[in-house]
């Protein structure tokens, strides 16, 4: 699929949002509800987890040990999915992200206990875990281990292994400076409301009674990124301003 690479009007950054529409609320809760399978090395058996799940799981345990969550976040290709399906572009990983205060080296050898910890946890009835430590489960299930400590940027990241490449990305994030590289990329969606809906209603959620869920925009403006998404135009941004190139892309 060959894409043009567009350019914008230049204009400063500014963080836009916007509210889903219920079609897109829908699709969200479906995409956090569909289990998604963890491939184990060697002997170790496949997980299956809904990402609601592994979010609700890594939240209360870091609460529960004093690292509050400002907000959890689905990121990137999979927000875009949500927000304009019929785009084309498909999705890949399931990017996680939680907003957190890490000012200690403390605080991100925590995060990466609790999503350890947790694996545990979702291991199928019957398997002994009376010999499974944290270092195992890493080497068994985790793809890749990340850590960013500069004056700038501050963050981590946990991919869990997904054979077909669909990993799930658990990334948590004190301060990043830039976290998108096109403009139909720079979708954030706010989860928060959605997860205390489902924990907290009794009544199933419609077009008349769900809650209000937010996307916003790193580019800098959502319908500018939103139009993007739904012609397939491919837009990048500097520090200062938006850039193109003449020349067509393919993406997969």
């Amino acid at each position: 699929m060959n894409i043009f690479i567009g350019s914008s009007s230049q204009q400063p950054y500014r963080l836009a949002e916007n509210r889903l529409g219920w079609p897109q609320v829908k699709r969200l809760d479906a995409l956090l509800s569909e289990p998604i399978p963890i491939h184990g090395r060697g002997n170790f058996p496949t997980l299956s987890v809904q990402p609601r799940q592994i979010v609700q799981v890594v939240r209360s345990s870091l609460e529960d040990q004093g690292l509050r969550v400002h907000s959890v976040r689905l990121h990137g290709s999979a927000a875009s999915h949500v927000l304009h399906p019929e785009s084309g572009l498909g999705y890949k990983d399931l990017d996680l992200v939680f907003q957190v205060d890490l000012h200690s080296e403390a605080s991100f050898q925590l995060t990466k206990a609790v999503v350890l910890a947790c694996l545990l946890d979702f291991l199928p009835a019957g398997v002994s875990r009376a010999k499974i430590t944290p270092l195992t489960l890493k080497e068994a299930y985790v793809q890749k281990l990340v850590k960013v400590c500069t004056d700038t940027d501050r963050w981590s990241l946990i991919s869990l292994s997904n054979k077909s490449g669909k990993n799930v990305e658990l990334k948590f994030v004190d301060s990043v400076r830039r976290q998108f590289e096109f403009s139909v990329d720079s979708f954030q969606i706010i989860l928060d409301s959605l997860l205390l809906f489902g924990q907290c209603s009794s009544t199933p959620m419609s077009e008349a009674f769900h809650p209000t869920v937010t996307g916003e925009s790193l580019y800098g403006d959502f319908a500018d990124a939103l139009e993007h998404l739904r012609h397939r135009v491919i837009a990048t941004r500097s520090d200062h301003h938006c850039s193109s190139s003449p020349f067509l892309m393919s993406r997969h």
